[in-house]
């Protein structure tokens, strides 16, 4: 299994990266690595993290994790793990 990030995801993550990197480049790129070495290992075992609780309809294959108060939100297919968003904690919870 491989992990993949959805366009709407990288340019999510990207946005977050640019942000921190207001204050601390070191934080940025800190944030940014273990939000990706985490996503990479997913491909280890994809079923770590629970169920996305703001998926409508989540059949069980769409699951989120909080990290350096990001949470982000992938899909279990197949033969890959697709990370769909990434947003701030203090941002108000959306249903997708």
């Amino acid at each position: 299994m491989v992990t993949r990030w959805s366009p709407v995801a990288i340019s999510q993550l990207q946005k977050a990266y640019r942000y921190i990197k207001k204050d601390s480049p070191q934080n940025a790129e800190k944030v940014r690595n273990e939000i990706v070495a985490v996503t990479i290992s997913l491909a280890l075992n994809a079923e770590r993290f629970p169920p996305d609780k703001y998926k409508q309809r989540n059949d069980g294959s769409y699951r989120a994790f909080e990290l350096h108060r990001y949470r982000i939100s992938y899909k279990i297919m197949k033969d890959v793990i697709l990370v769909v968003r990434l947003r701030h904690t203090g941002m108000s919870p959306l249903s997708y």
